[in-house]
């Protein structure tokens, strides 16, 4: 056992080969998650991430151990935390709902950025603890963050309606809930392209008030198209 651990972090063909293997699963874990939620960044992206930033600090090594050159280790690392900010942009859009997606995968192409650049190190109890943490970051506690959000007395609901006069309707019902709206953006009014309406409704709501009670009442507004929680 004792031999295997000092073949895996000194230099070599089989230290560099294991890294890359271990870059691989462990970005194709994480990439598994992003995949399964029909992410822009999955398996196979987060998979590469991971490998490209394992290799940079291989070959920062390398030069140093094999070649002599005396230069910053860091440096080669460094260049991909900063290069990964492409494929980050690459996964955020903004919808025609004035919402904002792709957060959680960039910053997850990041982490496995770091994780690779770790393994590439052959540091590898700080990244088996960076993959558990990122797992756990956006599995289990993905789940607690919904759950929060549906008891939160904050909600932005995003309707589309068939006139502009139907916002007024729109409030009215919700007040009547005593829910107090402290902020409306129409989105975009019917124009050529014959699209409806639509607004976002910023809320406060009463404490225990579920979400979905206040979803199903504007659903019940005549007029109104479509109604949902972002």
């Amino acid at each position: 056992m004792q031999q295997f651990l000092t073949a895996i972090k000194e230099p070599s063909v089989f230290s560099s080969i294991f890294r890359m293997t271990l870059a691989m699963i462990c970005g194709g874990i994480i990439g598994l998650e992003r995949g399964y939620k029909r992410r822009p960044a999955g398996f196979r992206t987060h998979m590469l991430v991971c490998i490209g930033a394992a290799m940079t600090m291989i070959i920062s090594q390398y030069l140093w151990a094999e070649r002599g050159m005396s230069t910053d280790l860091s440096r080669l690392g460094a260049q991909v935390i900063n290069g990964i900010g492409f494929l980050g942009a690459g996964t955020i859009i903004v919808t025609g709902k004035q919402e904002i997606k792709g957060l959680t995968t960039a910053a997850g192409l990041w982490a496995s950025a770091c994780m690779g650049l770790a393994i590439g190190a052959g540091f590898y109890l700080g990244a088996f603890i960076t993959c558990v943490f990122i797992i756990l970051s956006i599995t289990v506690l993905g789940r607690l963050e919904q759950r929060l959000r549906s008891t939160s007395i904050n909600m932005t609901v995003y309707v589309e309606f068939l006139e502009a006069s139907d916002i007024g309707a729109i409030i009215e019902c919700v007040k009547s809930m005593n829910i107090r709206v402290y902020d409306v953006e129409i989105i975009r009014m019917r124009g050529a392209e014959g699209l409806h309406p639509s607004a976002t409704f910023s809320l406060r709501l009463p404490k225990k008030t579920e979400h979905s009670s206040v979803l199903t009442a504007i659903s019940s507004i005549k007029d109104v198209c479509t109604v949902e929680e972002v």
